[in-house]
């Protein structure tokens, strides 16, 4: 064997080993599954599309969950009218960024921390097989949202004990389990203790939310007696979304800047827009290593 042939095949050796390593890092990624269970549909686009459109480009498979089917959540027609409609903004939803979607039954509203609806809990997040499971505040402004908050609560343990629910294998391990940030800052520690810059995929996020028009274009602004006039041209639409529902909500409090510090480093001065998150003790127990495996867009 020649010389030059030799330093050929040491060039393809070591091209090989390196696809392998690559390909071996992208199946560690891909494996990781994130799974959203919100109140009503739009809630997980609001408080979690920034740092869902990160994970979908990392190759996370992820789900969002609305536990109730929204069907009060407008001024006119019927509730299943308003079912129907709100079904289809989510269908638009999955395809915008190619998720899973899953609504369950329950009218808005009138959600109860009941078994049936912990058994409901248990399956979705043991059937995702999810490493993090993010869900409301307990202390949030809308019951649905509490209660939705109490039911991963009471499941955060359960999904790992095989004789409740034994048709539905038990989680080996437990996922993360996380608070998205509320309309409250939380009484009794306002610090979060997770901060994802969502600055370059605000476009994204606002494109998400767009898609739920009976609500952001309709009702909210209704509900809410809101003067801001509401454009007619999508152009001017997408622009009221971000201004409101993204870089407003997004806005780095004094409280998150130790927070966005630790975690972007010399880079924190480049994030201009968040989502926030605290880690639920009732579930997986994380360092920080853990969360920035879990979450690689965390630079420092």
């Amino acid at each position: 064997m020649n010389k030059v042939l030799k330093i050929h095949l040491v060039f393809l050796l070591i091209s090989l080993i390196g696809i392998k390593l690559v390909h071996a890092q992208e199946d560690k990624i891909s494996k990781k599954r994130i799974i959203v269970i919100c109140a009503h549909p739009d809630d997980a686009e609001i408080t979690s599309g920034g740092t869902s459109v990160l994970l979908s480009k990392l190759g996370y498979e992820l789900k969002f969950v609305s536990v109730t089917n929204g069907n009060k959540g407008y001024y006119s027609g019927t509730k299943d009218e308003i079912a129907h409609r709100r079904y289809k903004e989510v269908q638009e939803v999955k395809k915008r960024l190619r998720c899973e979607y899953e609504i369950l039954d329950n009218n808005d509203g009138e959600l109860e921390a009941h078994l049936k609806n912990r058994m409901e809990i248990i399956r979705l997040i043991r059937e995702w097989k999810a490493d993090i499971v993010i869900t409301h505040p307990p202390y949030d402004y809308h019951p649905d949202h509490r209660y939705t908050s109490l039911l991963v609560q009471d499941a955060s343990f359960l999904v790992n004990v095989p004789h409740v629910l034994p048709h539905i294998p038990a989680l080996n391990q437990s996922p993360l389990f996380l608070y998205t940030r509320g309309r409250y800052t939380n009484p009794i520690r306002p610090q979060p203790d997770i901060t994802i810059d969502i600055t370059s995929v605000a476009k994204d996020k606002a494109y998400l939310i767009d898609a739920h028009v009976s609500q952001v274009y309709e009702f909210l602004p209704w509900i809410n007696k809101s003067k801001v006039h509401i454009p007619e041209t999508k152009e001017g639409r997408l622009d009221y979304i971000l201004k409101e529902y993204v870089l407003k909500r997004g806005t780095i409090q004094a409280y998150d800047r130790e927070v966005v510090q630790k975690w972007y480093g010399q880079q924190s001065a480049d994030v201009k827009t968040i989502e926030a998150f605290e880690i639920c003790e009732f579930g997986r127990t994380v360092d920080d290593q853990d969360i920035r495996e879990l979450f690689p867009m965390l630079k420092n």
